[in-house]
């Protein structure tokens, strides 16, 4: 069983393969990879391998066989279980991120250091903050299963994150 707080702010349980009813907002706990704050509609993909899956210059999905194909990451809350392919989606990831072509957060279902290196990266050189976290099974399924704005809270100190839904994208 994982916990989610309800809209009233009461822990309630979850079995792990069933995601909790969508009511006016959820909000879960996550672990924290890479702090930052952002908001934005939630992207769900597949695995994604930045090097050579995405171009950083023009913000798009450019692996034809990708079931993202030719969608843009900007601004958005990207959400997938975990990247794939090569190291060098580091340097992809950061460049993006530089660009203003990536997203404005991440939550995975699986640590992932190359995601995690790409954002870190960003920071240092860049100095943009993209919150990175791991949402646990119950919290990836029901932020699936939604296509409502999410926030995101990560703090700077590595505790536990927040995601938090916000207005559906017709309501923002």
């Amino acid at each position: 069983m994982n916990r989610f707080t309800d809209p009233s702010g009461h822990a309630a349980q979850a079995d792990a393969g069933a995601a909790p009813a969508l009511a006016a907002s959820l909000s879960f706990a996550a672990e924290t990879l890479a702090s930052g704050r952002a908001a934005g509609e939630v992207l769900v993909l597949e695995p994604l391998s930045f090097w050579g899956g995405y171009d950083a210059q023009r913000g798009l999905i450019v692996e034809q066989a990708h079931p993202g194909y030719g969608r843009t990451l900007a601004g958005k809350i990207l959400v997938m279980p975990r990247a794939k392919g090569s190291s060098s989606s580091s340097s992809v990831l950061a460049e993006a991120i530089r660009n203003g072509t990536g997203p404005a957060g991440i939550v995975l279902r699986e640590r992932d250091l190359i995601i995690s290196i790409g954002v870190i990266v960003a920071h240092e050189l860049y100095g943009i903050s993209v919150p990175l976290v791991v949402a646990d099974e119950v919290a990836f399924a029901a932020i699936c299963g939604t296509q409502r704005m999410f926030r995101i809270g990560a703090p700077d100190d590595g505790g536990a994150a927040s995601i938090e839904t916000g207005p559906s994208p017709s309501a923002a």
